[in-house]
């Protein structure tokens, strides 16, 4: 079987969203390397963009992992399976506990009126969700220490590294490339990021 892709690029500190059919293959690539990416995702019906979207603690519980191992599907707030995480290339790590940086986040770091990944959620999606659910932060590398404190690494991918997922169910699915410029987490800055849509 071939499969058609289009390419959608997610330029630095912006964010982009592509419709997905229940059953293609959405694939998240870091361009340049070392890019964190907020991925979210929404249940779409006839009428558009629905409030069921991917729930990264619905997911936690469904899986009893931090992340989900390939294979295992991340669940909606509804508990139903919406992408299945089919392919990784990247050094495997991502993280499911930090939520979406926002202007309250950019203020407290001094810096108000910085971009956002709540901003780029909203613009995106074209809605003004009163809720940014907690995203998967794809390439994002926040282990857990023995100790139960969190640590913020600098993400460990390289140019062309990849996640791919399975839509389980029609959905919009929006990518920030993370403007965090502030803290390591996106090496030495951000840069682009690429959504690739494969039916």
């Amino acid at each position: 079987m071939t499969l058609t892709s289009v390419r959608t690029l997610v330029p630095a500190r912006t964010g982009r969203a592509v419709r997905v059919g229940r059953g293609s293959l959405v694939r998240v690539v870091d361009v340049e390397g070392q890019q964190v990416g907020d991925l979210f995702a929404y249940v779409l019906d006839p009428s558009g963009v629905t409030g069921e979207h991917l729930s990264a603690s619905h997911t936690r519980t469904a899986t009893s992992r931090l992340f989900p191992a390939i294979g295992e599907a991340f669940v909606t707030n509804r508990r139903r399976p919406i992408l299945t995480l089919v392919e990784d290339t990247s050094p495997g790590r991502h993280d499911l506990l930090i939520a979406a940086c926002d202007d309250a986040r950019y203020a407290a770091l001094g810096v108000p009126d910085h971009p956002s990944c709540a901003r780029n959620l909203r613009t995106a999606l074209g809605v003004d969700v009163d809720v940014v659910p907690q995203p998967v932060n794809v390439f994002m590398q926040v282990p857990v220490s023995a100790d139960d404190t969190l640590d913020w690494l600098p993400a460990t991918t390289a140019p062309g590294d990849s996640i791919t997922f399975r839509a389980e169910l029609d959905c919009v699915v929006v990518v920030s490339a993370c403007p965090q410029d502030l803290t390591v987490i996106n090496g030495n800055g951000p840069t682009d990021l690429a959504i690739d849509v494969l039916r």
